[in-house]
C-alpha cells in the first residue's frame, strides 16, 4: 500500500465543521500559515505570519475561518502531492516557533514497559523473561494508584523494600511527571515525510500520541497527532541516552493538522480521543496494530501543561506537548523473544476519528531528508512577503 492511498484518511471524519490549521511549503513563497475550508487551502500568512502567533490572538478559531486569503490551494491535490513526494506545494508538520515538549510514562502500561527496558539494559532478548517476572507483580501494585498521592507514597516504601523501585516509576507514581525537550523548533516533519531512527538502534517502535499545542500562557488552543519515535535499547542501556534515543533527524512526526477547540471540539472531547496504530512492512509483510486510549493516562491534561509552563518556565512563543502513550509494542518479529522493531520502509499510520491520519515511512535518521530550514530560513521568508508586520495581539 502506498502513501497515496492514504489520501482519503489524512482528514477527520467531521472535517466539514473542524477548525483546521495546517502549514503549507510553497516553493515560491516559503512557508505558509493556511486554513482548511472545504476543498480548498487557504493561505492565511498576510494576516498572521506564524502558526504561533495565531495562537497568541484573542479568536484564532475565528481568523482561522474567516481571514483573507493571498491564495489558495485545492486540497485533494495537496494531499496526493504531500503523500506521493512531488515537488511543489506540500504540507508540513503544523506548528513553526512553538517548542516541542513531550511528558513520558503516562500511562500504566508504558509504565511497566520502561521499566522492563532499564532492567533489560536495551536488551530486546531478554525482555520477555522480565516482562513475565515483573508483569503481574508490578502492575498490581501501581494499576490503580494515582500519582503523586500518599498512597503512592507508600507503594514506594514497599516496593523500595522489595528492590523494585524504579527511575520510571518515580516519574510515574511520584509527584512530578517526566517532561523533556522532545525535538528543536521548526525540526518535526509532517505527514508524508520519512521519518528516521539510527542506524545503529536494534530496538526501536513509534509512540503515537495525542499532542495538545497551547500557547504562550500555558493555555491549550487544540490538539493533533503525533509520533514520538523512540529508540528502546539506547533509553534502557541509560536515562542519560534520553536525547540521543529521542531527537535525531525526522524523528519527531506531527499532523497532519492542528484542530483548533471550538464549539464542536473541546479539550474534553480530546481526553476520549482513541488513537489507532498500524505498522505494516514493506520488505517482509509484518503487520503491527496497537491503540492507545487517551482516557487512561494517570495524569489529567491541566497537571501535565502545568508542570511544562509556569512560574517556572516560560515559552513565549508556546508550546507542544505530547502527551504520552498506552502503546508499547511487545510481538515478536525477526525472531521469538526479540520483540518489536522498525524495518526500513515500514508504513506508520496513526489516526483518530476527529484528528485524521499521520502517516510516514521508516528510514534511518542518517538517510532522512537533512533538516536544513530553520528560524533564520523562516524569518528571512516571513520579511521576503513583507509580513512580519501582521503579528496581531
Amino acid at each position: 500500500m502506498s502513501l497515496v492511498d492514504y489520501a482519503d484518511r489524512v482528514l477527520p471524519a467531521d472535517c466539514d465543521v473542524a477548525t483546521l490549521v495546517a502549514r503549507v511549503h510553497d516553493p515560491v513563497l516559503g512557508p505558509c500559515v493556511a486554513s482548511i475550508r472545504g476543498d480548498d487551502v487557504v493561505d492565511i500568512t498576510s494576516s498572521v505570519p506564524t502558526v504561533s502567533a495565531l495562537l497568541e490572538t484573542a479568536d484564532p478559531v475565528e481568523l482561522v475561518r474567516n481571514a483573507a486569503g493571498e491564495r489558495r490551494w485545492g486540497l485533494p491535490d495537496l494531499l496526493r502531492a504531500t503523500l506521493s513526494g512531488t515537488s511543489g506545494p506540500r504540507l508540513l508538520a503544523p506548528v513553526d516557533l512553538q517548542v516541542l515538549k513531550a511528558a513520558g510514562v503516562t500511562f500504566v502500561g508504558s509504565m511497566l514497559e520502561r521499566v522492563i527496558e532499564e532492567r533489560a539494559q536495551g536488551d530486546p532478548a531478554r525482555a520477555e523473561e522480565i516482562r513475565g517476572k515483573l508483569g503481574a507483580t508490578l502492575g498490581t501494585a501501581i494499576s490503580t494508584v494515582r500519582p503523586g498521592s500518599a498512597e503512592a507514597a507508600e507503594v514506594k516504601r514497599a516496593l523500595l523494600q522489595e528492590g523494585m523501585w524504579s527511575q520510571y516509576l518515580e516519574v510515574g507514581l511520584g509527584p512530578d511527571p517526566e517532561i523533556f525537550t522532545k525535538a528543536p523548533v521548526l525540526s518535526a516533519v509532517g505527514t508524508g515525510a520519512a521519518i528516521g531512527v539510527l542506524e545503529r538502534s536494534e530496538w526501536n517502535n513509534p509512540e503515537p500520541e495525542l499532542a495538545l499545542v497551547a500557547d504562550s500562557t500555558g493555555k491549550p488552543r487544540g490538539a493533533m497527532l503525533g509520533n514520538d519515535v523512540n529508540l528502546r535499547d539506547f533509553e534502557g542501556r541509560s536515562a542519560l541516552l534520553l536525547t540521543e534515543a529521542k531527537d535525531n533527524n525526522a524523528s519527531c512526526a506531527l499532523g497532519p493538522f492542528i484542530r483548533l477547540f471550538d464549539e464542536h471540539y473541546t479539550i474534553d472531547d480530546a481526553r476520549q480521543t482513541e488513537i489507532a496504530l498500524d505498522v505494516t512492512g514493506q520488505d517482509d509483510g509484518f503487520s503491527l496494530h496497537g491503540k492507545n486510549s487517551v482516557n487512561q493516562i494517570s495524569r489529567t491534561f491541566e497537571e501535565l501543561l502545568a508542570h511544562t509552563r509556569g512560574r517556572h518556565h516560560q515559552y513565549p512563543d508556546g508550546f507542544v506537548l505530547f502527551t504520552g502513550t498506552l502503546f508499547a509494542p511487545t510481538e515478536d518479529r525477526d525472531a521469538p523473544g526479540q520483540g518489536f522493531t522498525h524495518h526500513a520502509g515500514d508504513v506508520v499510520s496513526i489516526s483518530a476519528e476527529r484528528l485524521g491520519t499521520l502517516v510516514n515511512v521508516v528510514t534511518s535518521a542518517e538517510e532522512a531528508p537533512p533538516w536544513t530550514t530553520g528560524i533564520t530560513d523562516l524569518v528571512k521568508s516571513l520579511v521576503r512577503r513583507g509580513a512580519l508586520g501582521q503579528v496581531q495581539s
